[in-house]
């Protein structure tokens, strides 16, 4: 499938392959019993528990799929402090016109999450901030217009 890397933090991974395990144990095994009900019910062309379950095995068996890819391609990412923002990097961010700081942390693109102000590394914020250092400026494309920020600080 897909070679790219995937930056995960020892938690992520963790939570990964135990996702994985129930996957392939529980679910499997409580969709092949739906399955097997359904198929009792008779007429499988116009059996609507058969097509939801066959449905949700295509899905669990697309998730088993994608999630054997991460952890194959995974890389740990290990936090340390740098003077340039890397995976791991907690980063404060300034606009210039309204002098409005706003803190991310960069992470994976698997453990990206906005509302907790983790944004990753291949996401158009993240890709413009990998290798900056503090003070460094630098100018991002939004659906609004380009905005000016500069970096105040890294951790």
């Amino acid at each position: 499938m897909d070679t790219t890397k995937h930056y995960l933090t020892k938690e992520k991974l963790e939570e990964l392959k135990e996702e994985l395990t129930l996957l392939k144990t529980k679910k499997r095994k409580e969709i092949a019993e739906d399955l097997e009900y359904a198929r009792a019910l008779g007429d499988l062309s116009e059996n609507a528990e058969y097509h939801a379950a066959r449905e949700m095995q295509a899905n669990v068996e697309d998730r088993i799929i994608k999630i054997e890819d991460i952890l194959k391609n995974a890389e740990i990412v290990t936090f340390q402090h740098s003077d340039s923002v890397n995976m791991g990097s907690t980063v404060t961010i300034q606009k210039i016109a309204d002098k409005v700081e706003k803190t991310y942390t960069i992470v994976g693109s698997e453990e990206s999450d906005t509302a907790q102000l983790k944004i990753s590394n291949i996401s158009p914020l993240g890709k413009e901030l990998m290798g900056k250092k503090k003070g460094d400026t630098f100018k991002l494309t939004t659906p609004a217009g380009v905005v000016d920020y500069k970096i105040i600080s890294i951790a």
